[in-house]
């Protein structure tokens, strides 16, 4: 497995700011996973080699936590929060227009590979509800009409 200079410069520096090479592995498989695009079984075997630690150990930290994916992703991965606050606000119909207008449910991805979409608990925006994040961008206050300006100037790039 053959990653970036980028992800190796920051591999590097992270094993010198913990007190343990495993203490490094949450930060190292978000940053695989931004690079790869999921955290496939090559990553996770080169993962566990450079850290001293089994695959499965490796494997049983992506399970637990809900932003890692052994599965490809769209380039834009679309989270729209469904949380009490955004709920509240219009979280579940931005949800459901963001399915109807991807033609993908819950974790799905298009067949061009462009957005995949995830319904998730909560992203911290509850004041300004209802919200979404696309990769690392948030977007708040939205409406079915923001949201379809959102996603189409991410479909532009």
């Amino acid at each position: 497995m053959k990653f970036s200079d980028q992800f190796e410069a920051r591999f590097s520096d992270m094993l010198t700011h913990y007190p343990t090479k495993r203490s490094v592995l949450v930060p190292t498989l978000l940053y695989a996973q931004d690079e790869v695009g999921y955290l496939s079984p090559d990553v996770i075997h080169e993962i566990a080699q450079r850290l001293d630690l089994t695959e499965l150990e490796v494997s049983n930290v992506i399970s637990y936590y809900s932003m890692l994916t052994t599965k490809p992703r769209g380039k834009f991965n679309v989270q729209v929060c469904t949380n009490i606050a955004c709920m509240l606000r219009g979280g579940e119909e931005l949800l459901d227009h963001c399915k109807t207008k991807l033609g993908i449910g819950h974790k799905g991805t298009t067949p061009d590979g462009t957005f995949s979409l995830e319904e998730v608990e909560c992203i911290g925006a509850c004041s300004w509800a209802p919200a979404a994040q696309v990769n690392y961008d948030f977007h708040e206050n939205l409406t079915v009409e923001k949201m379809d300006k959102v996603l189409d100037e991410y479909r532009k790039n």
